[in-house]
C-alpha cells in the first residue's frame, strides 16, 4: 500500500508539474545564452580569410511559468523581469519578434556601413527616414507619436538614421523638453514633449519610442549575411568587425577568439545594450580570449564596469575592453594584441 500510494504521489506532482508550465505569469526570464561565430554566416566576396574568430552573444528570453520563475530565482545570472520591459501593450509574441528581426536587419546595415567606410571600400546609402516602430505606455510620445510616424524633425534638426536620433535624445536629461515633428498620413504636425526616465532604467530618460532607419544600402564588394532568429541591434559592432576583417587584408584576430556585443549606427559608433552580465558569462564558456564591452563615454554603471565585475565574479581569464567606437575596438587589436 505504501508503495502504491508513493506512486501516486510521484504522479500527481509530476500532473501538477506539467500542468504549472501552462501557467503564464507576467515576467520573462532571461539567462546566458551563445556565443554564435559569424564567418560562417557574414561571407564578403572574395573576403580574406581569418584563423580566429569574432562571435556575437545571446541572452536567451522566454516567457515566464511558476516553474521557471522558481527555478530562475535559484540560479545566478537568471533575471526575472516585467513583462512590459520587452513587448508593448497589446503586442503578440508574433509582433515582438517581428520587431526584433527588424532592429537586427537595421544593424546589419549599420554594421556594413561602418565596416565598408572604415575599409575605404565602396558603399552607398538612401536614407527614406527615420520611423516609429513601437510606443512605451506611460512615456511622453505615448498618445502623441503612433507606430508607422515619421520623425522629421527634432528641435528642428534632421536626422539620418535612428542612432543619431536617440544620440541626440541622450544629450538631454529627465524633465528637458524638445519639438518633435513628426508626418502622419501625408500630414505633418508638431509636438512639445517633456522628457522622462525609463522604468527599467532610470539612468537613462527619453521619448518612449523605438525607431527604425528605411534606406537602401549598396557595398562593392557584395556581402552576404544569413543571421536568422537572431533578433535586436546589440549584435552591431562584432558584425561590422566580422565584416571590415574580411574586407581587409591584415587579419584583425590574430588566431583569438573575440566575443563582444554593443549597437553601432553607421559612423562605427558603440551603444549600449542589455543583459551585459549574461553574455560575459556565455563568452566565457564559449572560450573566449577578448570580450569587447560598450563603455558609453566611461559613464558610472557603463556596460564597460558591469562586464568588468562579472569577469571578476566568474574568475574569467577573458580580457574585458572598453570600446565606444569600431575604431577603439580595431586599434586595440592592432596595437595590443599578439598572434595566438
Amino acid at each position: 500500500m505504501q508503495k502504491i500510494r508513493l506512486i501516486r504521489i510521484a504522479l500527481l506532482v509530476i500532473i501538477l508539474g506539467a500542468a504549472l508550465t501552462f501557467v503564464k505569469l507576467p515576467y520573462y526570464i532571461t539567462e546566458p545564452g551563445e556565443a554564435t561565430e559569424l564567418n560562417p554566416l557574414i561571407k564578403v566576396e572574395d573576403g580574406y580569410p581569418e584563423k580566429g574568430s569574432f562571435s556575437l552573444m545571446t541572452v536567451k528570453v522566454g516567457p515566464a511559468n511558476p516553474i521557471t520563475y522558481l527555478w530562475a530565482k535559484m540560479r545566478p545570472y537568471h533575471e526575472i523581469l516585467p513583462e512590459d520591459n520587452f513587448k508593448q501593450k497589446g503586442e503578440s509574441d508574433q509582433e515582438y519578434m517581428k520587431r526584433q528581426l527588424q532592429m537586427m536587419r537595421d544593424s546589419q546595415e549599420n554594421a556594413m556601413i561602418a565596416a565598408y567606410k572604415r575599409a575605404g571600400k565602396k558603399v552607398s546609402y538612401t536614407s527614406n527616414g527615420v520611423y516609429a516602430m513601437a510606443v512605451v505606455d506611460g512615456m511622453p510620445a505615448k498618445g502623441k507619436i503612433e507606430v508607422g510616424d515619421q520623425i522629421k524633425k527634432v528641435d528642428g534638426k534632421t536626422f539620418q538614421s535612428a542612432e543619431r536620433l536617440v544620440r541626440y535624445i541622450e544629450t538631454k536629461k529627465a524633465g528637458d523638453s524638445v519639438e518633435v515633428v513628426i508626418k502622419r498620413d501625408k500630414k505633418e504636425m508638431s509636438f512639445g514633449l517633456k522628457l522622462k526616465t525609463f522604468k527599467e532604467d532610470p539612468d537613462r530618460a527619453g521619448l518612449g519610442v523605438s525607431l527604425i532607419t528605411d534606406r537602401n544600402v549598396k557595398v562593392k564588394p557584395d556581402v552576404n549575411m544569413d543571421i536568422e532568429n537572431i533578433g535586436g541591434p546589440s549584435a552591431g559592432l562584432m558584425m561590422s568587425m566580422e565584416i571590415y576583417n574580411q574586407l581587409t587584408k591584415e587579419d584583425e584576430t590574430k588566431g583569438h577568439h573575440i566575443a563582444g556585443t554593443g549597437t553601432i549606427d553607421d559612423e562605427g559608433k558603440v551603444g549600449p545594450i542589455g543583459g551585459i552580465s549574461q553574455k560575459i558569462v556565455a563568452a566565457d564558456r564559449a572560450g573566449a580570449d577578448i570580450f569587447f564591452a560598450p563603455n558609453e563615454g566611461g559613464r558610472k554603471g557603463s556596460n564597460y564596469e558591469e562586464a568588468v565585475k562579472t569577469a571578476k565574479d566568474i574568475k574569467s581569464a577573458m580580457k574585458i575592453v572598453p570600446v565606444d567606437t569600431m575604431d577603439d575596438a580595431i586599434h586595440y587589436l592592432e596595437k595590443k594584441v599578439k598572434s595566438a
